[in-house]
């Protein structure tokens, strides 16, 4: 009879500990456009500046910041994730993550414990209860007991806090994966800013020389009684306020020197980078579909497995509401002394499972149930919304790009077309035709404009950093841990 109930009993066992509940996960869908709105118009993808990238070039490389063909941004970039400290601190994360792992995974296996122990008892010879003739007594006990607990995975509670686990291990990942494509992108912006303000720097510095040369021939023109005294004062302030321009710029590159000095992990007294004015043009970016952004932004790919995580906390959730059955053992030897504690008589054992279930809580397994469905509603929208400000980005500079190039070449003209008018009330000005009144407005409107353009090809590299960063880098969802290097 009880072999038949054992027989009966352990298939059924068996059968549920297969089972799992709460739902399936399924990746939540995205608003999703065939192609961006903002790509460059045809003009614009002819020029040497742009190209639509081939099919067999959808991607970036690892180290996409190389296209800008600049050694010393390369050899920057490549000391960030050896020293920048923030990436430390996410790196670490991962491991505590991926420590968690293997915390989750244990509740697949028995526990087994021990507690030895060794007693002397002399019963009190005052006891409640008993007779004022009985005996005292004492007794001496030795115990080696060994217990072992072991859940039955019936309803997946377990299976579903390894799998929680692990998402979150690949979500972390993705977010050190962010952290690193943002300090990189961080490192490639405020090195063009420096190299801007370099190209500032000397643009001012060679203004600085030719107002010099103004100055001196309006003071020659003034002691020959061919200007008044105004005109030098006018040609004094002019160069006097080109110095300041000049040197206020410092500040800026100073400040940006220091930046990168932080984020190569160096205290800014130890680093400096020598003057080299930007004289670059944007690289050719590819940028795919839209849909390829959802496998080549890390936040996005962390998003969606905190997602696929919360929908294993609502079946952790869901698990509560059935029995937990706790199959227990536990042998030993117990003695009376330490000769007879190891003999064979003194073994002892015993097993049997136990069922636990919870009968009336006040709503407290509801109220987690509903909490944790709650949960991956809002994560849901959440990763929605990181896809969306991602289109929203690469719309945004791919913008950027299209509009500056044209602004970029319209400034070129504007720029010959001042340093033109520049030289002819120069020249009207040695001959005596003009004031010096309209040399300052030449003056000023050329250096304005040559300001401009340089300005100009600043907000095209920025505007091209922000697009690989707004493009995932080389990132591809390919490169989350897998399970096995999870478990590793």
């Amino acid at each position: 009879m009880k072999r038949t109930v054992f027989n009966t009993i352990l298939p059924a066992i068996l059968l549920l500990a297969g089972c799992t509940v709460g739902p399936k996960y399924i990746k939540p869908s995205v608003p999703m456009t065939p192609a961006y709105k903002e790509l460059p118009p045809d003009a614009f993808k002819e020029t040497k500046d742009w190209k639509v990238a081939a099919p067999a070039d959808q991607t970036l490389p690892a180290k996409w910041w190389e296209i800008f063909g600049d050694s010393q941004l390369n050899a920057l970039e490549e000391q960030v994730a050896i020293a920048n400290q923030d990436l430390k601190a996410a790196e670490a994360q991962f491991r505590e993550a991926r420590a968690m792992i293997r915390f989750s995974r244990a509740s697949e296996f028995p526990t087994i414990s021990t507690t030895p122990s060794i007693s002397s008892v002399r019963a009190s010879a005052n006891r409640p209860y008993l007779s004022g003739t009985a005996g005292t007594g004492s007794r001496a006990d030795f115990v080696l007991p060994f217990d072992l607990s072991y859940e039955l995975d019936l309803w997946g509670r377990v299976r579903r806090s390894v799998s929680a686990a692990r998402e979150e291990a690949q979500a972390t990942a993705a977010d050190l994966a962010t952290a690193t494509l943002s300090l990189q992108a961080e490192v490639a912006f405020d090195y063009f800013e420096l190299r801007s303000a370099d190209a500032q720097k000397q643009l001012l510095d060679n203004t600085v020389t030719a107002y010099a040369d103004a100055l001196q021939l309006t003071q020659n023109r003034f002691e020959g009684g061919a200007a008044p005294k105004s005109d030098v004062a006018q040609a004094q302030t002019q160069l006097d306020d080109a110095r300041v321009q000049d040197t206020d710029i410092t500040v800026q590159r100073a400040q940006f020197e220091h930046a990168i000095a932080v984020l190569i992990g160096k205290p800014p007294a130890a680093f400096s980078l020598p003057a080299m004015p930007l004289n670059v043009q944007p690289p050719d970016i590819p940028v795919g579909l839209p849909s390829q952004l959802l496998e080549r932004r890390p936040d996005i790919g962390s998003a969606e497995r905190r997602v696929a995580e919360a929908n294993d906390e609502i079946g952790i959730a869901r698990a509560a509401f059935f029995p937990t059955v706790i199959l227990g053992a536990s042998a030993g030897l117990e003695g009376s002394s330490i000769l007879n504690w190891f003999n064979w008589p003194s073994r002892l054992w015993g097993v049997g499972p136990s069922l636990a279930q919870t009968i009336f809580d006040g709503g407290r397994r509801r109220a987690t149930s509903e909490a944790a469905t709650a949960n991956y509603d809002a994560l849901v929208a959440k990763y929605r919304q990181t896809t969306l400000d991602a289109f929203q980005q690469v719309e945004d500079n791919l913008a950027a790009l299209r509009i500056l190039d044209g602004e970029a070449g319209q400034q070129r003209e504007a720029v010959a077309s001042a340093q033109e008018s520049l030289d002819l009330f120069t020249n009207r000005y040695k001959g005596g035709v003009d004031n010096y009144l309209q040399v300052i407005t030449a003056q000023t409107t050329a250096l304005s404009n040559e300001r401009n353009e340089v300005d100009i090809l600043r907000r095209r590299m920025d505007a091209s950093v922000l697009l690989v960063k707004s493009l995932g880098g080389g990132w591809n969802v390919s490169q989350l841990p897998t399970v096995s290097a999870l478990q590793k």
